[in-house]
């Protein structure tokens, strides 16, 4: 069953256009019962007509000079490309007004953190953090415990990130010097909350059942150990290794881009044992003769996640 963000993106060439189609469309990692959710453009007239955002978006691909040069302007991390993206949309919104973005939160010379957003709209006053996050889940553990979903480097944790969201990141701008921050902007206190994207890896080998709170339809993958993938991947099926600047929207790449197996196995023979986690893609090339990603795996280390 194809969503409307499928449709829309078989007319997207451009990679950040898609990108950008990606961050306002695709389904929300978590379904609100762990922290509280807010889409961020829950009460514009984009979510209420649709097609009014699909033909804003549609202009970008056709003329994406502004979004490149605005992109340009910021950090390359997937995390801040992320929400630069959003920052990009929100200033078009036709009935959201983007009050700050990345406002640094102080106190006595120190900082406390910041906010990712705060918006006003028909609704009120929102501060809302953003994440874009890929964990993947537990072989032996219990997956519905968000604590057993690693990042690919197995240093971040869904139930920390859970965890900080409710203890800091969330409350920051009901703090004294939240509030301070927040004076020159608005006389209504916000209300805060949160949005994540991204996709929940599921082991190759076993089944795992997906962490308490997430949302029913948040994006799928499959991770596997790199002793496992001569025996996962099949001999007509085309995979690809894809940057990381290249994690959100899913793959479409030209004809010249495309891997063929030498490459690949090339590629693999290269990669060190104790090389990070590699986001693979399997391809299938579709009637523009384009390659277009059918399915997304991460490949591991032998010893991953480690001690």
């Amino acid at each position: 069953m194809t969503t409307p963000l499928d449709d829309l993106l078989q007319h997207l060439r451009q990679p950040q256009v898609r990108d950008l189609a990606w961050t306002l469309l695709s389904p929300a990692l978590l379904d609100g019962r762990t922290i509280p959710l807010r889409d961020p453009l829950a009460a514009s007239i984009w979510r209420a007509e649709p097609q009014r955002l699909i033909d804003w978006l549609l202009c970008q691909e056709a003329e994406p000079t502004t979004l490149l040069a605005y992109l340009a302007g910021g950090s390359s991390r997937l995390g801040r490309y992320y929400e630069r993206l959003w920052q990009f949309a929100l200033q078009a919104a036709p009935d959201v007004q983007l009050l700050a973005a990345g406002l640094p939160v102080r106190q006595a010379g120190q900082t406390l953190g910041e906010l990712d957003l705060l918006l006003r709209d028909d609704q009120g006053t929102h501060h809302l953090e953003l994440a874009i996050k890929l964990y993947l889940g537990p072989e032996q553990a219990a997956g519905d415990d968000a604590d057993n979903w690693l990042g690919p480097a197995s240093e971040d944790r869904l139930g920390l990130k859970l965890e900080h969201l409710r203890r800091h990141q969330l409350p920051l701008a009901s703090t004294p010097a939240g509030r301070q921050a927040l004076a020159a902007l608005t006389e209504e206190a916000p209300r805060s909350a949160a949005w994540l994207a991204g996709y929940l890896f599921y082991p190759w080998t076993q089944a795992c059942a997906a962490p308490v709170g997430s949302a029913q339809g948040h994006l799928r993958g499959r991770w596997l150990h790199r002793r496992d993938w001569p025996h996962a991947a099949e001999a007509d099926q085309h995979w690809q290794m894809l940057p990381r600047q290249r994690w959100l929207a899913p793959a479409r790449l030209e004809q010249a881009e495309a891997w063929d197996e030498a490459t690949l196995e090339n590629w693999l023979a290269q990669l060190a044992a104790d090389a990070p986690a590699q986001l693979l893609v399997r391809l299938e090339r579709c009637e523009s003769n384009d390659w277009q990603e059918r399915e997304r795996v991460f490949l591991v280390s032998d010893d991953w996640p480690g001690p």
